[in-house]
């Protein structure tokens, strides 16, 4: 090999290297990330809760249960509960890989055993059950695993006499579970219902994104429903809908801000003020409000005169 030869190589070998795409992995592990100016360093994101510095932007990222839950209760300053998991694959599904392989990855790469974690924590003094969902655990999501986790979930707070919390988050039902799938779409909403029958309040926090089979159960349900700004909440998809009505669709169209202004969602709050706006909420749903307990007083006081003048 004479020298022009070893330069031509040379040559490709660095073309080659600077044209090399990174995978997906690679970003994962980077210490970078982007955001509306380009490139982010991830432990400045993370200063500011996951959201972009800059105000014109705001993004509020996607962030994992356990980075949730410590913004929320502070950091450790809550129980994860264990929950049941059904059997692996109960359909033998099988694409481009196997739906086992599929959850092993999941498993891997989250730490969960499913899409949702269930937990119990304290804010204002008042006890709370929540779960929150992992985006990253096969798009959150729902089969069977994460249908015994909310209804865990649930259990617990009726059993504790507890307000339950779900930070919702996923693209619908596990279609490789089918109808067992299909069927946690039913089991949530009953099980909200019993949690309504104890009189123990149901809040959402609806996160980036909400869809499909999610949107269209226990994600709307709530007695009150809370968005982080800027967050996708739908049904079908905006390509889907447009293609159907044949109509060009608002701007902002299933953004949070849009679904409010429509009256699916009653508060759009930012991540830096969420405990604190939640903690208040159940302090009036619970009338442990001050303010309230004072006015309860005064109403019983004069019930009890008017009723000693009326003898």
């Amino acid at each position: 090999m004479n020298w022009i030869t070893k330069i031509i190589k040379a040559g490709e070998k660095i073309k080659s290297a600077i044209h090399k795409r990174a995978t997906k992995e690679d970003i994962a592990n980077s210490d970078w990330t982007s955001c509306c100016k380009g490139p982010i360093l991830k432990k400045d994101l993370a200063e500011n809760l996951w959201v972009c510095p800059e105000p014109d932007c705001n993004k509020h990222h996607r962030i994992k249960p356990k980075q949730r839950f410590d913004i929320f209760f502070g950091k450790n300053n809550y129980e994860i509960f264990k929950t049941p998991i059904p059997k692996d694959d109960p359909l033998n599904w099988t694409d481009s890989k196997s739906y086992k392989d599929r959850l092993k990855t999941a498993r891997k790469k989250t730490g969960l055993d499913c899409g949702m974690m269930v937990v119990s924590g304290t804010i204002n003094n008042i006890k709370i059950t929540a779960v929150a969902s992992d985006f990253d655990f096969l798009g959150a999501s729902m089969a069977a695993a994460e249908g015994e986790a909310f209804l865990y979930g649930i259990q617990h707070a009726i059993e504790n006499q507890t307000p339950f919390l779900c930070i919702s988050a996923g693209g619908g039902m596990r279609m490789m579970e089918s109808l067992i799938s299909l069927s946690q779409m039913t089991r949530t909403t009953l099980a909200i219902n019993e949690l309504k029958k104890n009189n123990l309040p149901y809040l959402v926090c609806l996160t980036d994104p909400t869809a499909g089979g999610i949107t269209a159960s226990y994600a709307m349900l709530g007695d009150i429903h809370i968005a982080e700004p800027g967050a996708l909440i739908a049904f079908a998809g905006a390509r889907v809908i447009r293609g159907t009505v044949k109509e060009e669709l608002p701007d902002g169209f299933q953004k949070s801000e849009y679904v409010e202004k429509t009256g699916f969602v009653d508060l759009i709050v930012e991540r830096k003020d969420l405990s604190e706006k939640i903690g208040t909420l159940l302090s009036i749903l619970l009338k442990k409000n001050s303010v309230i307990s004072t006015e309860q007083n005064e109403t019983t006081k004069n019930t009890q005169s008017l009723s000693k003048v009326a003898s």
